[in-house]
This record gives C-alpha cells, structure tokens and sequence, in this order.
C-alpha cells in the first residue's frame, strides 16, 4: 500500500507543466487525463512514467497501441488468468507523457476466489504450450491477412461506377466503405492485441516461479547466473537478422555481389547493379523471398508511426548486409553462437542440480525448469508478430487513409493523420463522407483540421525538450509489484533516488552505476552512447553500447559489441532477453547511464553483478 505521509512526489492533480504545452490535454481521451471524479482513487496511486514502452512523446492516434495493452494486459492477470494477488496497469497521460501504476492487490477474498481458477487454468497453459503455441501464430496471422486485405477507397469519385448501380443497387458505397474500413483496423488493432497477451503475462510468471525455487534451493544465487539457465532460444524475433546473415553469406558466395553491396552507392544504385549480373538477380530473388514477412520490423520498438520498417526504409538491412559482407570477409563469424549458449546453459543447469539434496527439491527444480524453458520463448516469439509485422501493417494502412485526407484537402501531409487520436479521425471522415454524398461546392473544414494538426506537432516537438517527472503520487513503503520490478526495473532504491531529486546526477562525479545483472560476463572497453534511434548506425566493433532501451531490430549488433547498458528495464526486459541470446554481458535498468557516461570513456560491465565501473574518462 501506499504511503500516507512523509517524502512524495507532486500530486498528479496539481502537477504543472510548460506553457509551451499549453492545449496538450485535446490530444487524448478525456478517460486518459487525471480527473475529479477519481481524485480520490489516483491520489493514492503511485504513478511511474513508462519509459519501456512509451519513453518519447505521444502521437494522438499511436496511443492505440497503449490503449490496447492497458486493457489486454490487465485483464489477462485479473480475470482470465486470475494470478491471486495481481491486479492490472492503469496509465494517465500528463503533457504528451504516459505514466503508469500498478495496481494494488484485491481484498483477501477476491485473492482466494482467484486461486481457485488460478491453478487449473495456468498450469494447463505451461504443460500444453507447444501446441497452443501453433494456434495461436495461425490465427494471428490470419488476423494480420485480414487487416492487410482491407480496402481503403483510394478517391472519391465524381460519380459511382455504373456496376455498383446496375443490374441492382449495391446498397452501400464509398461513404460508407471509407468509415467502415478505420472502424475496421481499429477493431483488428484491440483484437491483435487481446492476442499479444495470451501467453505473455504467464511467462513472466513462469520466470518468477523458476526465480523464487531457484533463490530458494541455492541462497546467493546471482540473478544472471538464473538467466543463464533460461537462455537460447529460436524465437522470430531474431529471424530478421538470421536472414540478413544468410544473405551476406550468400553474397560471399556468388560472384560479383559482395563488391556491389560493399560500395558506398545508395541503395536503389545498388539494385540496379545487382540487376545487372546474373548472380545479382538471383540474390535480389533471395532477398524479396525475405522480405515478407520478416523485412516486416520496425526501425525502432515498433510503438511510434515515424520510426519506420525494414520493408518502407531498405537502407537498413543493405547497411546490416554490407557490415555482415565485410566481417565475413575478414574471417569473422556473424550469427549469435546458439550452440555455444546452449553449452554455457546445460552447464551451469547441471552445476546447479547437482547441488540439490532431496528428490522433492530436484522434483521442484525440474518441474520449474522444464515450464521456464517451454514458454519462455514466447516473450520474443510473439514480440516480431505483434508489434513488428502487424504494427508494419497498421501503419500502411492507416496511411492510405492519410493520403486520401490529403488529397481531398483535410490535411496537408499525410503523416498528419497520427495526429488525431482514434476517436476524432471518424469525425474526419464522416465529414469527407458527407461533404461528397451532399454534392458538389460543399465546404469542408480542411483549415480546422490542417491547424490543429500543426498546433499539435508543436506541442510535442516542445515536450521532446521537456524532462518530466520520473513519478507522481505517494510512492510505497517498498516496490514489490513483480511485473514492475521485472519488466519496467523500477525498484525500491530507484525511487528513493528519484525522491532525493537524483533524476542526472553530475556525469563528472559518477565513479559507477548499478542496476540489474541481466546477462552474465564481465568486459571492459570504449561505450557508444546512442540516444536517437538514427545513431545505431554509429556502433563500432567491440564497442559497450549504452542505450536508453534497446530495439528488437537492432539485434546485428549484438554480434559485434562487447556489452550492453541501458536506462530501463528489468530481467524480463527486451533488452535482458536478447543479450542472453547473443551471450553479451549486460546491465539494464542503471536509471541513469545515458547521462552519465560519455561516448568515449572506458568502461567496465559486470554482468554477474550489475554493476558498471566508469574506468577512464574520454579525453
């Protein structure tokens, strides 16, 4: 429960903030805004902002995304799965931030109605994944077919087609087809993500209940040691950059194809040169074979309209394949050594067994064991489908509505439509509908809406150089919420320093920072610190990458550096996961890494003890 008096962060009620984001709160639904109606209730919440999955600005209509999960999310711990003392996340925006809160447990009654579905309901999931597993991937891309199969009218026409008329009336025409088709993708959007969280919140579980057995049986179990056990995968989430490798390879290979992909020309220069030689059209062959689906991956977390997809900025993986090209032909190895993680894990698994005295302790080990490695590989297997491949989708098709708002002049570009959120884009097109059904010479209020539009990137380019908050509300007495400790690495010192006003301490007088032991390892070398998406391209060879959070597509580099640090995330974070995969020792969720190492200083990662050591500073 939360605290009732002592140090607090500002009440979200009277938090101010700059007049430069004055008008902000007409960007969202009025259920996301701190209200009077629920003063009572907020005020007793304590309110975190998600730098997980909303760490930038929000765009209107990109909120959808989190609208979904807050629902799918929530309802999965409190009413399918029934986890006994979980409730759900509740999110708030204050300027074009998202903050978040989790839950309190329910009463004791409620807790002991829920234990008794809780049993049945999630130990069926972890004995019968394998097979759940395979029905859901069919019925999510049937799901991800259908919304790429929704037509979008591409104009207004002056009049209908005559087979639309006779031999009958169709009945319905392109007023309609044009509000059907948002209602639509929006529904698909919800569904989508009812479906992301099938199995999700049950793999955090899962890796909780194989932490707390193992933390048990061996006392002063290092928690990178746990996710070693826990490691190698063969998830789609890393089968972007398992094509990219295979590709390079098959470049080396053929003739004439590595020299034209490791030419400095644009990528369009370097498709008309691979036309030219037989040996090119057969590897350009190869690579549209690879581009749907799994070219279907956001240039960044998959959560924002601007940040672009493989398959919509193709400089990308021509950028990836000539690195792969070059360091194969330098005698380097470019895919992630599954093997040897497999090796590393059965290693320290079997280390650690042997240690147990009892068959009923071996019998809790392995039963916990077995779950953890059976669905542990869904955090990152439904990640590339949801909010990769059918957010990719989302985008498209949410842009063909744009352009058809641009063209009949209700916008002036057509990523303007992101910036109305999904309940004021059907009032866009019921008045686009309307002005066309009603004749010709009718007025539409393109002015209106163009204007808004430019306010409201205004407001959001201000809010880029606004540093909120980190929390709102009463803060607890401790963090003991899993999911917030495992997924956001909020934790109890971290906001004891948020309290103290610690939000970037002076980088010059910061000698380490901690945060979790993610993937074991130790190194030391030069950190590349990158906090625009854009500057991934920056990384060097055997550099420690030091990011706020880490994108699913920039696995390719996790081949080729040393070490991982992030700002945010706990040990089921993206950014823990993956470096587990790629045998990369790690440190998530530091708070405050970014801000305090340089690109240029040495550093040495602990990845057995979340610790990282600033060793010389850059000159």
């Amino acid at each position: 429960m939360a605290k009732q008096e002592g140090a607090r962060f500002p009440d979200p009620h009277e938090f101010q903030v700059p007049k430069e984001l004055k008008g902000w709160e007409e960007m969202y639904p009025s259920h996301y805004l701190f209200s009077k109606e629920r003063e009572d209730w907020e005020k007793q919440q304590f309110w975190y902002q998600d730098k997980i999955h909303a760490p930038e600005p929000m765009p209107p209509l990109d909120l959808i995304f989190q609208e979904a999960w807050q629902i799918s999310l929530s309802q999965y711990t409190t009413r399918v799965f029934c986890i006994p003392p979980a409730q759900g996340i509740a999110q708030r925006m204050v300027g074009p931030y998202m903050y978040i809160c989790a839950i309190n447990p329910p009463p004791d009654d409620v807790i002991g109605e829920k234990a008794q579905h809780f049993e049945k309901r999630v130990f069926y999931v972890f004995e019968h994944y394998n097979e759940l597993w395979e029905k859901w991937l069919t019925k999510f891309k049937a799901l991800g077919e259908e919304m790429a199969a929704v037509e979008i009218p591409k104009e207004l026409p002056k009049f209908v087609s005559e087979d639309q008329v006779l031999p009958a009336p169709r009945g319905y025409y392109v007023s309609y087809e044009l509000i059907e088709a948002f209602n639509t993708l929006v529904s698909q959007m919800f569904k989508g993500w009812q479906y992301h969280f099938e199995m999700l919140n049950l793999t955090y579980l899962a890796y909780l209940m194989f932490g707390d057995v193992s933390r048990k049986l061996f006392p002063g179990i290092s928690e990178s040691a746990i996710g070693k056990m826990v490691a190698g995968a063969y998830v789609s989430m890393f089968r972007p950059e398992e094509e990219l490798c295979r590709l390079a390879r098959l470049a080396v290979s053929s003739r004439g194809v590595a020299d034209i992909l490791k030419n400095d020309m644009s990528t369009q220069q370097k498709v008309t040169e691979l036309q030219k030689v037989p040996d090119g059209r057969q590897w350009l062959e190869e690579f549209d074979k690879a581009k749907d689906p799994w070219f279907y991956v956001s240039c960044g977390s998959g959560w924002f309209h601007y940040e672009g997809s493989w398959i919509t900025n193709l400089n990308l993986p021509y950028g990836y394949i000539k690195s792969y090209v070059e360091r194969l032909e330098r005698g380097e190895t470019i895919e992630r050594s599954l093997d040897e993680i497999d090796k590393q894990r059965d290693q320290v698994v079997e280390e650690y067994r042997n240690l147990i005295k009892t068959d009923e302790d071996r019998k809790s080990f392995d039963d916990a064991y077995k779950t953890i490695r059976t669905i542990y590989r869904y955090a990152e297997d439904h990640l590339f489908w949801v909010e990769h491949w059918f957010h990719t989708i989302w985008f498209q098709k949410i842009r063909e509505i744009g352009r058809l708002l641009v063209d009949n002049g209700l916008l002036n570009e057509v990523d303007d439509i992101f910036m109305f959120n999904r309940y004021e884009i059907p009032e866009m097109l019921t008045e686009l509908s309307t002005g066309w059904a009603l004749g010709v010479d009718i007025p539409l209020r393109g002015g209106f809406y163009k204007a808004k539009a430019e306010k409201r990137r205004k407001i959001l380019e201000a809010a880029r150089k606004w540093s909120p908050m980190p929390a709102l509300g009463v803060p607890p007495e401790e963090v003991a919420e899993p999911f917030t400790v495992m997924l956001w690495g909020v934790t109890t010192d971290k906001v004891k320093e948020w309290l103290k006003g610690m939000e970037v301490p002076k980088a010059e007088e910061v000698k380490e920072v901690k945060g979790f032991a993610s993937s074991a390892g130790v190194v030391e070398g030069r950190a590349r610190v990158l906090k625009l998406l854009k500057e991934i391209v920056d990384v060097q060879p055997d550099e420690i990458m030091v990011c706020p959070s880490t994108n699913p597509s920039w696995a390719p580099v996790f081949t080729k550096i040393k070490a991982a640090v992030t700002d945010i995330g706990g040990l089921t974070s993206h950014a823990a996961i993956v470096c587990r995969e790629y045998g990369v020792p790690s440190v998530t969720g530091t708070g405050v890494a970014t801000s305090v190492i340089k690109t240029g200083d040495t550093i040495k990662v602990d990845g057995d003890t979340g610790v990282v050591t600033i060793v010389k500073r850059a000159a």
